[in-house]
């Protein structure tokens, strides 16, 4: 084996000299988070399965996060964890648009894998205000966001009434995805688009 003369240690083939041991271990962490999060494990995700799905030891888990909590809020914000969810179509009917919007995602929900996520992710904003507060900056709030512009769209285009709330209509659909998820009552795309006319009906122009 070759040494590493600048070290006077030999080099080991497959290792990236220069990286500190406790970052391989946070990355694993995190990592093994994602994992498990992803094949639907929320509740069996606790501290003792994380470390040894990362091969680290419980007291390094510990030494950085406190719960599984903030170990998700941390493996979200910090891109492990993806959940996509783009804007609303917008094919000039505001309704047809997002009951198709609300659909998919009702269907998306039916995944093991993403409803553990949210679950994961809405008890680590129940967990922190700091974290709630984060999140909601890099996953709700961008939802939101497509929400209201699709709506204002609606209002530009004569569907809603001008004086419409639409930060309370968008938040209304947000909210009825995060009801499905935590009372884990499924839903399909009819019972979007019943739910999409009745907030709608309130909103449309006259």
């Amino acid at each position: 084996m070759r040494a590493d003369r600048s070290l006077g240690f030999p080099s080991v083939p497959g290792t990236r000299r220069g990286r500190p041991r406790s970052a391989q271990a946070h990355r694993a962490v995190l990592e093994a988070a994602r994992d498990l999060l992803s094949a639907g494990h929320y509740e069996q995700m606790t501290m003792d399965a994380i470390a040894a799905r990362a091969g680290v030891g419980k007291q390094t888990v510990y030494r950085w996060w406190r719960s599984r909590a903030e170990v998700v809020a941390e493996a979200a914000l910090g891109g492990y964890l993806v959940l996509e969810s783009p804007a609303p179509a917008d094919t000039g009917d505001i309704a047809a648009d997002l009951g198709e919007w609300l659909g998919i995602h009702f269907q998306r929900l039916a995944e093991p894998g993403t409803e553990a996520m949210i679950r994961g992710l809405a008890a680590a904003a129940a967990d922190s205000d700091t974290d709630a507060e984060r999140l909601y900056a890099h996953l709700t709030g961008p939802t939101r966001q497509h929400l209201t512009e699709r709506l204002s769209a609606g209002v530009a285009a004569g569907e809603l009434r001008a004086d419409a709330d639409l930060g309370t209509l968008a938040e209304s659909v947000i909210g009825a995805l995060l009801y499905r998820v935590l009372t884990r009552r499924s839903a399909t795309r009819a019972d979007a688009e019943s739910l999409i006319d009745l907030l709608l009906r309130g909103a449309a122009a006259g």
